[in-house]
């Protein structure tokens, strides 16, 4: 079965920043792509990032670029996202899941991890 579990989220001022983890299990994680998604409340889900499974290339956003890092351990079987100089409207609900979207759905959504960016 595959388990995706986020964790790291939190409440944060402007300007702050926060370390996710997407700890992954069930599958042979370093054969897959793996993304990053966010819902915002009120709004459909938001691509953020992705990685590919060996790491070397990595793809954000217009939204994020310059501000978020992408990464992966293949050995312990997670995946980070580095977020610096955040934002209020970086505020949603964030996930991992693999890069490819029919991969994603048969996969399922872990719980998600919220970062609320807030003064």
């Amino acid at each position: 079965e595959v388990q995706l579990v986020e964790s790291g989220g939190g409440l944060v001022q402007p300007g702050g920043s926060l370390r996710l983890s997407c700890a992954a299990s069930g599958f042979t994680f370093g054969s897959y792509d793996m993304s990053w998604v966010r819902q915002a409340p009120g709004k459909g889900p938001e691509w953020v990032s992705g990685i590919n499974s060996g790491g070397g290339d990595t793809y954000y956003a217009e939204s994020v670029k310059g501000r978020f890092t992408i990464s992966r351990d293949n050995a312990k079987n997670t995946v980070y996202l580095q977020m610096n100089s955040l934002k209020p409207e970086d505020t949603a609900v964030y996930y991992c899941n693999a890069a490819s979207p029919s991969i994603a759905t048969m996969w399922g959504w872990g719980q998600g991890t919220q970062v609320t960016v807030s003064s």
